[in-house]
C-alpha cells in the first residue's frame, strides 16, 4: 500500500540549484516511489551553529507516493545523498544534497536513526513555506497545522527563485 511521504531537499555547494532540480527527478526513479508534486525553490541563509560564512542554501520539498517502509526510504534518501557527492564530516556542515524524511503518513516515530516527523522541521520557514506552498491544509502529527507553526516561527531569511 503506497503512503504519502514529504521530502525536504537543500544544498548549499556546487550548483544548488540544479542538483535539486535532478534530484527531484531521480526521486522518482527511486524503487517503489512517485513524485507527486514539487515546490518552488528557495534560497535560505544556513542556520545553527558552524554554519558562519557558508553560502546560501537552496531549498525545496516534494511529496512521494511510495511503497517504501520509512526506513528503508530513509536509507535510499541517504544513498541518493552520496550519489551526489554528500559528506558527512561535522554537524550543519555545508553540503552537495541534504534529504530529510520530514513526514511519513501520519506516523509518529521515535527509533534509533529515524524519527517521524522529522524532529525539526516545525522551526524551519525553509520547511514550511515551500510545504504550505502544496500542501497548506497538512498537520505534522504532535505538532498541529503547517500555516499556525509557519505564523509562530520569528522571521527567517528566505526567498522563492523565480523560475
Amino acid at each position: 500500500m503506497a503512503v504519502l511521504a514529504w521530502i525536504g531537499l537543500g544544498a548549499n555547494l556546487g550548483d544548488p540549484v540544479n542538483t535539486l532540480r535532478e534530484a527531484f527527478a531521480a526521486l522518482g526513479q527511486l524503487p517503489g516511489c512517485r513524485v507527486l508534486t514539487s515546490s518552488s525553490l528557495y534560497r535560505t541563509a544556513p542556520q545553527g551553529p558552524g554554519t558562519e560564512g557558508q553560502p546560501d542554501y537552496v531549498n525545496a520539498v516534494a511529496a512521494l507516493d511510495t511503497t517504501l517502509a520509512a526506513p528503508e526510504l530513509l536509507e535510499a534518501l541517504l544513498e541518493l545523498e552520496k550519489n551526489f557527492g554528500r559528506q558527512r564530516s561535522t554537524r550543519n556542515a555545508a553540503r552537495t544534497l541534504d534529504l530529510d524524511l520530514l513526514l511519513y503518513g501520519c506516523e509518529i516515530l521515535d527509533a534509533p536513526g529515524l524519527h517521524l516527523p522529522h524532529p525539526r522541521m516545525h522551526e524551519r520557514a525553509f520547511v514550511l513555506i515551500p510545504l504550505a506552498e502544496l500542501a497548506p491544509e497538512t498537520r505534522i502529527p504532535g505538532r498541529g497545522p503547517v500555516l499556525e507553526l509557519l505564523n509562530a516561527l520569528p522571521d527567517q531569511r528566505i526567498a522563492r527563485i523565480a523560475d
